[in-house]
């Protein structure tokens, strides 16, 4: 039984579940500075049923994904290919945004969500309201949870889900910590480290993501007359082999296995893979570290300081 499966969604949700957290403590916190904490239960409901639907969607759209092979017909595998590929890049997409997003709105998180509830306590139905706004915050989180497992992982969910599980549970404790405890929790480091992890996790996928278009193409290549691949050397798109470490740092075991579990590392790369991987973490990298104040002097820069 391969464990390290769980890590990377254990690094996920993690990172979600405790964002998540966040915005329910502030909730609580709230609700209890305004002598309202008989809509405590309605926070609950919140998290249940934004558990609950992220679940749901997550089955909803496995489903999608294995359907397409049980319809049959000769494009089904290029088309599940397709879909694996374009369900990475969704995934990729909305991590990357709630990476950059997190790091840049977490000093106004507090605020935005203390002027919710105050805007939902002057309702008569405050307690719908409350409910809705972590609904939504849980659900948010859930669903690129979900994205994140569909994209890393379509034959076994076993190990992955236990991962979210752990990481989930790991974060409710942290909450409960913070909030309820009063134990003070370094949440800016927390986000700064976790964020790090994300961004190269994230960048395995976009590898994954490539290698899902290029398997479609070599698919269909086969099945038509016209010659859709542009190379003919194991990679239909993704250019020359430049790495081959079946012998040397195989994938399937340690510690490239831990390497291809959080960095989407392959014993088998090619140069379109190579360059895709770099110019993300170069582009999100750069963009996450001056989120966080980190300034990156050019060379003209530097020679004129």
């Amino acid at each position: 039984m391969n464990i390290t499966t769980a890590l990377p969604t254990f690094v996920v949700t993690l990172r979600e579940g405790f964002e998540a957290a966040l915005v329910v403590g502030i909730v609580m916190a709230c609700l209890k500075k305004a002598e309202q904490t008989q809509l405590y239960r309605w926070v609950y409901w919140g998290i249940f049923a934004g558990i609950f639907a992220s679940i749901a969607i997550g089955f909803l759209l496995g489903g999608i994904v294995s359907g397409v092979e049980t319809v049959g017909g000769i494009y089904a595998p290029v088309v599940k290919q397709l879909l694996e590929g374009v369900l990475g890049l969704i995934a990729i997409a909305m991590l990357t945004w709630m990476l950059l997003w997190m790091t840049t709105q977490a000093k106004s998180l507090k605020g935005e969500v203390e002027g919710a509830i105050t805007s939902a306590l002057s309702n008569d139905n405050a307690g719908k309201a409350v409910f809705l706004l972590v609904l939504i915050a849980v659900v948010r989180e859930g669903f690129e949870t979900v994205l994140f497992i569909l994209a890393k992982f379509q034959q076994d969910w076993t190990l992955p889900a236990v991962g979210a599980g752990l990481g989930l549970t790991l974060a409710a404790i942290m909450g409960i910590a913070l909030f309820s405890l009063g134990v003070r929790l370094n949440i800016r480091l927390f986000f700064q480290v976790m964020g790090i992890f994300l961004l190269l996790i994230v960048g395995g996928l976009v590898m994954g993501a490539l290698k899902h278009f290029d398997a479609a193409l070599a698919l269909l290549n086969n099945l038509t007359i016209s010659q859709l691949c542009l190379f003919n050397n194991g990679s239909c798109i993704l250019g020359t082999q430049v790495w081959d470490g079946s012998s040397l740092l195989p994938d399937k075991e340690f510690p490239g296995i831990i390497f291809k579990a959080l960095f989407g590392y392959r014993q088998t790369l090619y140069l379109g893979q190579i360059i895709a991987y770099i110019t993300f973490l170069a582009a999100v990298g750069t963009a996450y570290f001056q989120s966080l104040g980190i300034k990156f002097l050019t060379r003209a820069q530097k020679s004129s300081s």
